[in-house]
């Protein structure tokens, strides 16, 4: 994103009002490269077509804050990577992370990795640090960093139906995985912001925090997820859970996140109410049959009902109800824009006749 784009976030998540609802949207590699025709293996390894790909999206649609923004990442590979795991690639979709241990029973076998030095990552921060001054020079900055939770890995590296089983089960040592993976995390976070040098913002993404019951979020999903935004007291935190489940959502602003990405099955109204009035809110577009599949008529639809759902402009960034699905058409990214804006429109004020 340009700085200034980063600034009408940054008022945006800090509370602030702008004169119209901004239209963000979480992007990485199942959508850039069939939006643009490209393989995703391609984007994946090649760092130029990395770039230029990245530069490409932000030029077409230039009204749409994309976050995290230039995110190297491959695919949902990068942390389990770090403890082992095998990745399959693809020409024309994400890789797929093979579970690196068949039971809880072997967490004794996982290492305990550097972001530094193991799996893809040391590759996706040399990546960062040779291409930031290209992204410099192209008029864009890199604000914010990202990584998947520590919820979200564990499932990678055990399997999600044994990483649910394993926490009823298994409580004590879904512990230790858990201080395991969420060290990851925040150690990962924070290479990423040495790597890029200005970084004020970190976005963690968990559905898995999202299939849990109310009594075992508060005890395996909320501790760990605290520790990991605690490392970052400075920075505007984001959290994305597009699962559909609302027990989290009373004890988010104990995370002290600033924007919540959440899934559009959920009324936007309701939850409001559910998070409090503090949080901003990045939402809630259905983002596979409306903003994917639908009309650009549909897409106005469903954003003008979130925009009148909503009390006002601030604490509220119009986006999907998760991540941009691949497929997602730039007409239905435009009419999401151009609701936005039509609703600025009609709310303002007439103007004064002339003298």
């Amino acid at each position: 994103m340009t700085r200034e784009q980063w600034t009408l976030l940054r008022r945006c998540l800090e509370g602030g009002e702008a004169d119209t609802v901004p239209v963000a949207l979480i992007v990485d590699s199942p959508w850039i490269p069939g939006f643009l025709g490209l393989s995703t293996l391609d984007y994946l390894t090649v760092p130029d077509v990395w770039l230029e790909a990245n530069l490409e999206v932000a030029r077409r649609l230039p009204d749409v804050l994309f976050l995290p923004g230039f995110w190297a990442e491959i695919g949902m590979g990068a942390e389990p990577s770090a403890f082992g795991c095998r990745l399959t690639f693809f020409p024309d979709r994400t890789p797929i992370a093979h579970p690196v241990i068949q039971g809880i029973e072997e967490l004794d076998r996982l290492p305990v990795p550097d972001p530094r030095t193991d799996g893809f990552l040391p590759i996706l921060l040399n990546q960062l640090r040779r291409l930031r001054p290209a992204i410099t020079d192209a008029g864009h900055v890199l604000k914010i960093v990202a990584a998947r939770g520590p919820l979200t890995t564990a499932s990678h590296l055990l399997g999600v139906t044994p990483f649910l089983l394993a926490l009823k089960l298994e409580p004590a040592a879904t512990h230790r995985l858990l201080a395991l993976t969420s060290d990851l995390t925040r150690r990962w976070l924070e290479a990423q912001a040495e790597a890029i040098g200005d970084a004020e913002g970190v976005l963690v993404l968990d559905d898995l925090a999202g299939m849990m019951s109310a009594k075992d979020y508060l005890e395996l999903a909320q501790p760990y997820l605290q520790r990991v935004f605690d490392a970052f007291p400075g920075a505007l935190r984001l959290f994305h859970n597009d699962t559909d489940n609302p027990v989290s959502y009373p004890l988010l602003r104990n995370l002290g996140i600033h924007g919540f990405n959440f899934t559009h099955l959920r009324p936007l109204a309701k939850v409001r109410a559910q998070v409090g009035p503090d949080l901003c809110l990045i939402g809630n577009v259905p983002p596979l049959e409306v903003l994917a599949q639908g009309t650009p008529e549909q897409v106005r639809a469903a954003a003008l009902d979130c925009l009148q759902q909503h009390p006002g402009r601030r604490g509220l960034i119009l986006s999907a109800g998760g991540g941009t699905s691949p497929g997602t058409p730039a007409a239905n990214i435009r009419a999401l824009c151009e609701a936005a804006r039509s609703c600025a429109t009609a709310s303002a004020p007439p103007a004064s006749p002339p003298p």
